[in-house]
């Protein structure tokens, strides 16, 4: 397992319009706090873009209760394009986000009276916990689990991102992926059918293989109290042919173009996942730098060429007006940032 891999960041989703994609995710899932809002040409991006430099729009936010963020994506180049056939479940990528709720229940009752669109009533995982599937105004399916763990309580009905779906051809081969490499080693179950909880999911009425794994360690990290325990279900559909989600598209159109985990030492990363036959296929080299917030990322593929993104983080607002940032290159990353500097981040709530 890799130690320097702390918890999922973020899910990046592309859409065609940020901000109204950003008030959804406030309205309906607390995703009010900022990490950066920036535009800027994506120079490193363009073997996945067509060999061409395309210009960009994008925020990072988050849910301050804890929780993965949402990086909200859209060109500015050029026209955000959605697949050109039905997705459905087992297709290969990230066809769905997990939002966490301290209360599942409550959760649905607010979305749904808050005018969300709903996919679902209230269900049953296979893990025995209640859940429910809603969609974003541009077709992007999330569902709402039970939550685990807390940074803070009682400002919204959910908290933010725990986990992801993701369509595979072989669970075994992807199971070391995300299992030995990732960290992602615990079964949390394992089981193959049709299942009531997909019913209302394109392709969902399929005979599939689930495989629910999460870590077997706990996180350690800067950050690991905000980002908390998450987890990766991969879906193998058994009586169809699945498709990639990003067929003959670009990173950055329609639907989740990426799972970002954060991470430390990312040159003792590069060398582990190189090794194991998972080179990286874009580099920062050193460092990004998005005005706001600043970092060193990188991206490899998973066995099926989904976009595994690493960001290693070395610098984030708290209150860009007066020049107040958090540095973190002189920190030791293997600690937990005390509560305070992440409290401080509700300074820049987004409100509406």
């Amino acid at each position: 397992m890799m130690k320097n891999i702390i918890g999922i960041q973020q899910i990046g989703v592309g859409i065609p319009d940020v901000q109204k994609a950003w008030a959804y995710y406030r309205k309906h899932f607390g995703m009010d706090i900022p990490i950066f809002q920036e535009s800027a040409e994506a120079k490193l991006m363009t073997p996945y873009t067509g060999g061409v430099i395309h210009s960009r729009t994008a925020v990072l936010a988050i849910n301050l209760q804890g929780g993965s963020g949402l990086e909200i994506w859209q060109f500015t180049s050029r026209n955000t394009n959605a697949a050109s056939f039905e997705l459905q479940l087992g297709d290969y990528g990230v066809m769905i986000a997990k939002i966490k709720a301290p209360d599942v229940k409550l959760a649905y009752n607010t979305l749904k009276s808050n005018g969300a669109l709903m996919l679902s009533g209230l269900l049953m995982a296979p893990d025995g916990l209640p859940c429910f599937y809603v969609k974003d105004e541009f077709g992007s399916i999330f569902q709402v689990v039970q939550g685990k763990d807390w940074f803070r309580r009682n400002e919204h009905v959910t908290g933010g991102v725990c986990g992801a779906v993701i369509g595979v051809s072989d669970i075994e081969k992807s199971r070391k992926f995300y299992g030995d490499l990732l960290g992602y080693d615990k079964v949390i179950y394992d089981k193959t059918g049709i299942f009531d909880d997909f019913t209302n999911i394109p392709g969902g009425k399929h005979q599939i293989r689930r495989v629910l794994l999460e870590k077997s360690k706990e996180n350690t990290g800067n950050f690991s109290k905000l980002l908390g325990s998450s987890n990766i279900e991969l879906i193998q559909v058994l009586d169809r042919k699945a498709r990639k989600i990003f067929e003959n598209r670009f990173w950055g159109d329609l639907g989740f173009i990426h799972l970002c985990f954060d991470v430390y030492n990312m040159k003792e990363l590069e060398k582990n996942l190189t090794s194991n036959g998972h080179p990286f296929t874009v580099d920062s080299a050193s460092k990004f730098d998005m005005g706001e917030a600043a970092g060193h990322f990188s991206y490899v593929e998973d066995p099926d060429g989904t976009l595994i993104e690493f960001v290693e983080t070395y610098r984030i607002p708290i209150l860009k007006k007066i020049g107040w940032y958090l540095d973190l290159s002189k920190r030791d990353r293997t600690k937990t940032l005390p509560d305070w500097m992440l409290k401080a981040l509700k300074i820049g709530r987004k409100k509406d």
